[in-house]
């Protein structure tokens, strides 16, 4: 009863859509960080001393201003007060200590949105950090956004997929960094003097992702000559139907990082692997995604079916063909999907034209999930470079490695005398190169997928009218 009590609370304060936005704090607030941004070192910190830099009375103003104008926004989001206080604080001890590497611990350990989670609540959130996916360097931003937790994604997470950390949230407005492909707002971004003990939540932004996934589809299934079924069409039409494929998706994905049967840190984070294994990982939670989905399918949840065919056709279309060659562990997953369902005939590209049974798909996607599965839990009892080499043939059977590649050649290529990490340096940049199809394919969706860069929901509408 508390728990409903609380969450009643939550859902009273979530305020009128755009009300951020629409104050004249905000368009304040995002001038000043604008003029910020671009005085800024790669750490965030600024230097007096570089060529163009500011005079620190300019910057201190700057700073005063954005201090001043999330004081003025606060009042408007009560659920916030605490961290928009610390932000405050954070904000002026940067400019009193001179600009040096920003240190914004205190309200990151104040902003706490996977406490209050409610569909629709607003957040205005300003930090020095890189933009996964988007801008490297740790400058400052600002982004107005909203939870996205509709009841029947609340039920989901507490009784099938607890994932308490989760959020997902769409974009009202951002300043310059979120003006690039990144869809994550995640606090190990974040510029601090230390890093907290544990991170306490990580949002995705589901409308970006529904976007960008709906403009691409859209553009491959015409290139390909892909006959869609009507109702997958209508969901490709659909932004809402997508950012609620997209959540649920993401939220089953996020929580795989730490379930199953897991050989090592299930983030990686503190390990050196070469890149298959990285793209092995987050092939593994969006397989799992999807074989929930398919259970989710059968127990008569709407939303699954979606959930499947978001998988399939991003990781097929969107992800071999996005970014550079250069150790692209999602490219190569992408890469490792297709070339799987083809060796199965789930997939065929006939006469200039791609063909996908339907009614095979969910099983044989399964089969695949359930190799790498297989991998994982006989990787508990393999050194770390015996399970490397494991990964490697997984992938090899289905993708050709470079011919020039020291890791096609087996054990007796390397210099086993050296640590594993040492190894890694014998991975080539593009160790499973792209196949024709997806050299031809490439050409084609480029520009597409350039054009998906800082896309939002309205962006989508626009194209989709």
């Amino acid at each position: 009863m508390t728990e409903i009590l609380v969450q009643v609370g939550v859902e009273e304060q979530v305020p009128p859509a755009s009300r951020v936005v629409e104050h004249p704090a905000w368009p304040m607030l995002k001038d000043a960080v604008e003029q910020i941004r671009p005085w800024q070192s790669k750490d965030g910190s600024i230097d007096f001393e570089a060529e163009g830099a500011p005079d620190r009375a300019d910057a201190e103003q700057a700073v005063g201003r954005v201090a001043e104008a999330v004081e003025q926004l606060s009042p408007l989001l009560p659920h916030d007060a605490a961290y928009h206080e610390a932000l405050a604080k954070d904000l002026r001890r940067w400019a009193e200590g001179g600009f040096q590497v920003p240190d914004f611990l205190d309200s990151l350990l104040a902003f706490q949105p996977a406490a209050g989670r409610a569909d629709g609540l607003q957040h205005l959130v300003v930090f020095p950090m890189y933009t996964q996916n988007g801008n490297p360097d740790r400058n400052l931003e600002a982004v107005v956004l909203r939870m996205v937790w509709p009841e029947w994604l609340a039920e989901l997470e507490r009784t099938r997929y607890d994932n308490p950390l989760f959020c997902g949230i769409t974009f009202e407005d951002f300043t310059s960094g979120y003006d690039t492909n990144s869809a994550v707002l995640f606090p190990e971004t974040i510029a601090v003097r230390e890093a907290p003990e544990r991170f306490t939540w990580g949002a995705i932004f589901c409308d970006r992702e529904a976007a960008r996934f709906r403009r691409v589809t859209e553009a491959a299934v015409g290139i390909l000559g892909l006959e869609l079924p009507e109702d997958i069409a209508a969901m490709v039409h659909d932004q809402k139907r997508c950012e609620e494929a997209f959540v649920l998706w993401d939220m089953v994905h996020d929580r795989t990082h730490s379930h199953g049967d897991l050989p090592f840190d299930p983030f990686m984070i503190k390990q050196r692997q070469p890149f298959w294994m990285y793209g092995l990982e987050e092939l593994r939670c969006d397989l799992t995604a999807f074989k929930e989905a398919v259970k989710l399918q059968a127990d008569g949840v709407p939303q699954a079916r979606d959930v499947q065919y978001a998988v399939l056709f991003d990781r097929m279309f969107r992800f071999p063909v996005t970014g550079e060659r250069v150790r692209n562990y999602d490219g190569l997953g992408g890469q490792l999907l297709f070339a799987y369902l083809h060796k199965h005939d789930v997939v065929r590209w006939t006469d200039n034209k791609l063909h996908i049974d339907w009614e095979r798909a969910p099983q044989v996607t399964n089969q695949l999930c359930a190799e790498i599965e297989k991998l994982y839990r006989d990787g508990i009892d393999r050194p770390k470079l015996v399970h490397w080499f494991a990964g490697y043939e997984l992938v090899s059977t289905y993708l050709a490695p470079h011919p020039g590649s020291k890791w096609a050649k087996g054990p007796e290529a390397l210099d086993l005398t050296l640590p594993p990490r040492k190894l890694v340096d014998d991975v080539l940049p593009d160790e499973f190169p792209l196949s024709m199809f997806y050299e031809a394919l490439s050409k084609k969706l480029k520009n597409v997928i350039a054009s998906t860069r800082g896309i939002t929901s309205d962006g989508a509408e626009r194209v989709a009218a």
